[in-house]
């Protein structure tokens, strides 16, 4: 039976790895890579000197470009992201069949952790239920950006008998801040959508690039960072060509 291992590798830096996750890359045989557009090269070499630093010898690397997604905001978004996962089951399906063989390891490494906002456990049930490959998989948690941030910030998520809210730039900008919930931790925004909502009353911790030498760290009253940070965040995009942030937004005390 072949073993398919999802990694999670934290939020971007290398030391972000757990003791779990080395010893998974260490057994692993073939790494499969699903590529980023070229503007993200400087991840897929972050992601080849983890697998260079802990990896066995012998242990093969393969990649191939990831499924396109269509990331524009629609009504129908729920089956854009369907047909890319699907698009994405068919890929991973084609490479654990061509590159992995019986009682071999292969890894797919997850930015973060596997089980937050992520599609690779999604996509790996797809092609079980396919059945046209068969394999065993394990999920190696990892390091989020979530938890990077509030590390790096100094600060908890849940304050004392109080929830704390995930949720995604997407549904922020059309919802508002959420109601019933002080503490909101925001993801995968694409358009700054901290600076659509009424800032009065709310502290934002933001980061960016979280654990790379090019980590952002803004943190204060949302109504007098935000101009701050839409600037940054912007002048790093234009720079880097791409943004991965996250932030949290809490309402103050009365």
């Amino acid at each position: 039976m072949r073993k398919i291992l999802v990694i999670g590798i934290g939020a971007g830096d290398p030391d972000h790895l757990t003791l779990q996750a080395v010893k998974a890359i260490a057994r692993t045989d073939v790494f499969l890579l699903l590529d980023k557009n070229e503007e993200r090269q400087d991840l897929v070499r972050l992601r080849l000197e983890m697998i260079e630093e802990h990896g066995r010898p012998g242990h093969r690397v393969v990649q191939v470009p990831d499924a396109e997604r269509d990331r524009r905001a629609q009504p129908g978004y729920p089956a854009v992201v369907h047909s890319w996962r699907t698009r994405r089951a068919e890929l991973v399906e084609g490479l654990i069949a061509e590159h992995v063989g019986g009682g071999q390891t292969g890894a797919l490494l997850v930015w973060g952790d596997p089980g937050l906002y992520d599609s690779v456990i999604a996509v790996l049930d797809e092609v079980l239920e396919r059945g046209e490959v068969s394999f065993d998989y394990e999920v190696v948690p990892g390091i989020s950006s979530v938890s990077a941030l509030a590390a790096r910030h100094r600060t908890v998520l849940t304050r004392v008998g109080r929830p704390v809210r995930v949720t995604t730039g997407r549904r922020l900008a059309a919802e508002g801040f959420p109601a019933g919930s002080d503490d909101t931790v925001v993801m995968l925004d694409g358009k700054a959508a901290f600076a659509s909502i009424d800032p009065a009353g709310i502290d934002i911790h933001y980061g960016a690039y979280l654990g790379t030498p090019d980590e952002i760290l803004v943190s204060g009253p949302l109504a007098e960072t935000a101009p701050r940070i839409a600037e940054l965040r912007r002048e790093a995009s234009d720079r880097k060509g791409w943004i991965m942030d996250s932030y949290l937004l809490r309402r103050t005390e009365d």
